[in-house]
């Protein structure tokens, strides 16, 4: 059985596999170990991969990239007007405010969920794998950005499944950055010891991930991450792209008038962008028959376009600084930086880097694989095919999650549940005292801190809820849980009968899914106080290794 890890980017995917000798990065039919994130739309035919990049000009309208910041959001989220005001190809609205993608396809118009199109770039990564292993693939671990709110966790699964995958885990970019840094280190401090933390800034096309990692010998454990989900190397495109676009008026162009046009000078830019990484002298940027046939050139220069990306530049800074109190450490405490992700070859980034964390950032690690390593690692480590050395991760969820129900007067009728950098996976069993049937509303603490338009995770009915015999409220005990791939759920309802002490097995319905029955298991019956409260209980792992299960009465 192969062992696939899977880094689907907003610009570019990686498929590393497992092998004797450690963790290879596969290459696709063109030979290369990166395919592009896009999908073309023809009449009779559609293209994925370098073949779709080569007609994002000729085509663009039919072609769709950076989809993956679609997922799992509804038309009017700021992150979607953003993309439709980037991207040539058309975004509608479709019912209950959904998104889809509208593309020219076997000739007609047809319309594609972000999920769908998700589903056509995983299928694509599941031919290359197969092809490149001459074997049958389906059990992968998945990279997502760290600030993935639930909503769009779920999606991102819905995608895997649409292409066949079987995927064991979503895994945190940040933290599949860390454990292919982590797994390889001989000399990591003993547990019993103090442990070494090390920064990672991880920027790539479109965001900016970043963390702070405590490593033990054998052990990883996320202290903060921080991030920007709109700040990467397509920004710096823009600033060039803007830039040129005043240069060129004295031609008597205007370079966005076009799409056509503003997709030349946008790859044009890009190439820029590259060549002063490693060069002072003037950059020149010159295209053949750009618009009503004038040929158009200019020149741009490092600290040009330093001066000209201030303002991102700051908003990197902001994210360093906040890193750094939110792990509660001093840039002294850390011991290494290490960066990855495309962007981080700015020179500028680099040295702000630098200058945040007192340190030369190190680039040990591959800048464009880490995170499909890591996912390959981790890929291996939850499969049975292959024997890994023992290597504890403990993950942290950066969203406190709520709990709010409808309670009597006097009560508390909200809790939050799982406090920021809660681990994962975490289990709470929670007991209410209720005559009726319980509904709870699941959100996220704070709407502002979410790169998301939605605070709501969902909505959980439980019923057939009866006063007791004596007419006092009965005990409900509900599990919430939240899942290794940072997906909430309430997994369980059971209401103690209190002339017994023993658990019946309760339904609850959530909104969008269907209801489902749970388990029962036996309980100690407790002598109920029926006014709320909250109070935590150190119990016993009950649903996975490693995993911290909490009670508390409500």
């Amino acid at each position: 059985m192969a062992v696939v890890g899977l880094d689907l980017g907003n610009y570019s995917s990686y498929i590393g596999v497992a092998r004797a000798g450690g963790i290879e990065i596969i290459a696709n039919e063109y030979s290369d170990r990166l395919t592009p994130t896009s999908i073309t739309f023809a009449q009779r035919t559609r293209a994925i991969g370098q073949a779709s990049k080569a007609q994002e000009v000729t085509h663009a309208k039919n072609t769709i990239c950076n989809f993956k910041r679609l997922l799992g959001r509804k038309y009017h989220d700021s992150f979607v007007k953003n993309e439709k005001y980037l991207n040539a190809y058309s975004i509608v609205e479709g019912s209950n405010g959904s998104v889809y993608i509208e593309v020219d396809y076997l000739n007609e118009r047809k319309r594609f969920t972000p999920e769908q199109i998700t589903g056509i770039m995983f299928t694509k990564l599941k031919q290359i794998s197969e092809s490149a292993l001459s074997t049958k693939v389906v059990d992968c671990v998945v990279g997502v950005p760290c600030y993935f709110t639930d909503a769009e966790r779920r999606a991102m699964l819905e995608a895997i499944q649409i292409a066949g995958w079987n995927c064991l885990r979503l895994l945190n970019e940040t933290t599949a950055v860390a454990l292919c840094y982590g797994i390889y280190k001989a000399d990591l401090p003993e547990q019993t010891e103090k442990p070494r933390l090390v920064a990672f800034v991880d920027m790539g096309y479109s965001a900016l991930q970043t963390s702070i990692v405590a490593f033990n010998k054998g052990k990883l454990r996320m202290l903060a991450t921080a991030f920007d989900p709109s700040l990467g190397g397509r920004d710096f495109d823009r600033v060039i792209m803007d830039h040129m676009r005043e240069d060129f008026k004295r031609y008597k162009v205007d370079s966005y008038s076009t799409t056509k046009a503003k997709l030349r000078l946008r790859a044009e830019c890009e190439k820029a962008k590259k060549l002063m990484g490693a060069n002072l002298q003037p950059i020149p940027i010159a295209l053949e028959c750009f618009i009503d046939d004038k040929d158009v050139n200019g020149k741009i220069q490092r600290s040009e376009f330093e001066e000209l990306s201030k303002s991102l530049f700051d908003r990197l800074r902001n994210v360093l600084e906040s890193l750094l109190k939110e792990a509660k450490v001093t840039a002294e405490d850390i011991e290494s930086v290490e960066i990855v992700g495309g962007s981080t070859r700015i020179p500028a980034v680099k040295q702000i880097v630098s200058d945040i964390f007192k340190k030369i950032p190190m680039t040990t690690m591959n800048a464009d694989e880490s995170v499909a390593r890591g996912c390959t690692l981790m890929c291996a480590m939850l499969s049975p095919t292959f024997k890994v050395k023992e290597f504890k991760i403990e993950d942290c969820q950066p969203y406190p999650i709520t709990l709010s129900w409808h309670g009597a007067i006097n009560e508390d009728n909200e809790v939050e549940v799982f406090s920021r950098w809660n681990s994962l996976p975490s289990t709470k069993m929670l007991s209410f005292y209720k005559r009726e049937p319980l509904t709870i509303d699941v959100r996220y603490s704070y709407p502002n801190d979410i790169p998301y338009s939605e605070s709501k995770i969902g909505q959980y009915c439980i019923e057939n809820i009866k006063p007791q015999p004596d007419g006092t409220p009965s005990k409900i005990k509900v599990k919430v849980r939240l899942n290794r791939n940072g997906i909430f759920d309430i997994t369980q309802a059971s209401i103690v009968d209190a002339t017994e002490g023993e658990e019946v097995a309760m339904e609850t319905d959530k909104d969008a899914k269907d209801g489902k029955a749970f388990q029962t298991h036996a309980a100690t019956q407790q002598k109920p106080t029926y006014h709320s409260r909250v109070h935590e209980i150190n119990g016993g792992d009950q649903t996975a290794p490693n995993e911290r299960m909490d009670e508390a009465s409500l």
